[in-house]
């Protein structure tokens, strides 16, 4: 599969990368849960929190790129192009 290199400017970029840090910080703390022998159960607890974290992650970019990358895209005739790329995007995510 060939590499893009389209790119584009965040509008939330500060945010996204605050919740990425959040969640770098959750990680880490799963690993010191692991490595002190905590219980199961409450590592996975932390382990479900941190998957919700980066499907909002997931679902913020979404949103972004389907507002402005996919919207301009239509706008310049990349219909097809477009909505194949949304479109295996989407698979990926479920």
């Amino acid at each position: 599969m060939p590499t893009h290199e389209k790119r584009t400017v965040q509008p939330n970029k500060q945010e996204l990368l605050n919740r990425l840090k959040r969640i770098e910080g959750q990680v880490r703390g799963v690993q010191n849960m692991i490595d002190d022998d905590k219980y199961c159960v409450d590592i996975l607890h932390q382990i479900s929190a941190i998957q919700s974290a980066m499907k909002k992650v997931s679902i913020s970019l979404m949103e972004d790129h389907t507002h402005h990358c996919v919207a301009n895209a239509i706008e310049k005739g990349d219909k097809e192009e477009t909505i194949e790329e949304l479109m295996d995007v989407m698979k990926r995510m479920m």
